[in-house]
């Protein structure tokens, strides 16, 4: 009972801030979808398309966060500072450098980029006009989110998330201003939801870094920065290499779902922008649960404790099922106030509703498949497993399965969208079948494992 208890301590203190910071992410899409939403129907749709190559990034970002974690955590479980300083250095050098090459392709290109989504003039020229705008955010979120990974591998979870809402905050305020025109401002639309989000980036680098002057936390040295341990970098590219393929597999995937959903028509767009931004928000606790549970199981194995580790897996994976069945009913709940809160046209709405049901049961699979896949998983550098699972259920089974349905068979927009929505079911046999295995019970900081 006191382990129990132990566990359940430890837990909290990283998924609920985790939790809220992702509520707080995912409030300024939900934001951008109502205040653009009250100016027209295609501004709502085209900020949703162009907002696909921040989601690209974030896939990148989110195998580097993930790469960084699983070090950082054991190496912070077994006390080597230094070597968690190490591998933050890296990181950063090379999320940097991938942003930057985000910042240059929406500010050069934007109409090429919006063109991949959708062939409607008028959602492209918007797009283009949104990501024009919002091109120097990517090259400040590639900075950010290191840092607040960092911050919460470093038992400054609730830092992370102060810092991540402050922002969020700022970003929702600055939007209502800009896009609106209040205060004297002048009304910017499209271009004023970009530019919100820029300003609030700035914010949140500039305080992310001011944190790492402190004492007493673990900071960027330059050293580190300029020179890369050689067994680290093998070691840390060993492991995450196939979570970045994992990440750009499932990703690439979910990108293909927009695509197809942006082929048929602006109404389904729109409808699948409120889905999308509302399964996000109902999902953040999934999401800290898989996290936080992660960094958890990651420092029990760092510092030895095999077995601990996994009691606490075993633990995780009961939570995760409950936990996705309570946010799918939650999302069920709230759906006819969802409705009767957005400005859509009536057929938009009826794509909407139909969308909100098939979001409450694939909940349930995300939750148990981001508790294992990333969070468990990934503790132990078993991050091949997801990249195999990912890239034969979305390649091979869901992407041709969609393609076919809507554009041979031409079936109506809410089948479409139920096939898109079973990726994350139909791995939940393999899902568990793996865990059971428990390859991912490894202490990556053993010198043998560079």
């Amino acid at each position: 009972m006191k382990k129990n208890n132990e566990f359940i301590k430890k837990l909290m203190t990283l998924v609920f801030p985790i939790a809220f910071q992702q509520f707080m992410l995912a409030l300024v899409s939900a934001s951008d979808a109502l205040m653009l939403g009250e100016l027209t129907q295609d501004a709502l749709s085209a900020v949703s398309l162009a907002s696909q190559i921040a989601f690209v990034q974030n896939l990148f970002l989110a195998a580097m966060t993930i790469g960084l974690s699983m070090f950082a955590a054991q190496y912070w479980g077994k006390g080597e500072i230094n070597e968690v300083e190490k591998i933050f250095a890296y990181v950063l050098k090379i999320t940097m450098a991938a942003s930057m090459a985000f910042t240059f392709a929406t500010l050069c290109v934007p109409d090429f980029l919006m063109r991949i989504f959708t062939s409607e003039i008028v959602l492209i020229e918007n797009g283009a006009i949104y990501l024009r705008t919002v091109s120097a955010s990517y090259f400040l979120t590639g900075i950010s989110q290191i840092y607040l990974c960092m911050l919460k591998n470093s038992k400054n979870a609730l830092k992370s998330s102060i810092i991540s809402s402050v922002s969020v905050i700022l970003n929702v305020v600055l939007n209502a201003i800009l896009i609106f025109g209040l205060s004297g401002i002048p009304k910017m639309g499209i271009a004023g939801a970009a530019l919100a989000t820029v300003i609030a980036r700035t914010m949140e680098v500039l305080w992310c870094v001011f944190e790492t002057v402190k004492n007493n936390t673990v900071k960027l040295k330059w050293k580190h920065f300029i020179e890369t341990d050689g067994h680290l970098r093998r070691n840390f590219w060993k492991y995450a290499f196939p979570v970045l393929g994992n990440e750009i597999v499932w990703g690439c995937g979910f990108t293909m779902y927009s695509v197809i959903m942006g082929h048929l028509g602006n109404d389904a767009v729109a409808a699948n922008s409120i889905a999308n931004i509302v399964k996000n928000l109902v999902a953040c606790f999934c999401l800290g649960l898989g996290s936080g549970g992660g960094i958890i199981v990651g420092n029990e194995l760092g510092a030895g404790n095999l077995d601990t580790a996994r009691a606490y897996g075993k633990k995780l994976c009961i939570m995760s099922v409950l936990c996705g069945i309570l946010s799918g009913l939650l999302l069920l709940a709230l759906s006819p106030m969802i409705l009767s809160a957005v400005n859509l046209n009536e057929q938009a709405a009826t794509h909407l509703e139909g969308m909100l049901v098939m979001c409450s049961y694939y909940l349930v699979g995300k939750s148990v498949n981001g508790a294992t896949i990333a969070g468990i998983f990934c503790a132990g550098g078993d991050s091949r497993f997801g990249f195999l699972c990912d890239a034969v259920t979305m390649w091979c089974i869901m992407v041709p399965l969609s393609l076919i349905a809507a554009f041979i068979i031409k079936v109506p927009v809410l089948v479409v969208y139920f096939i898109i929505n079973l990726d994350e079911m139909i791995k939940l046999p393999a899902v568990l079948k793996h865990y059971k295995k428990y390859h991912w019970i490894k202490d990556l900081t053993q010198k043998e494992d560079m």
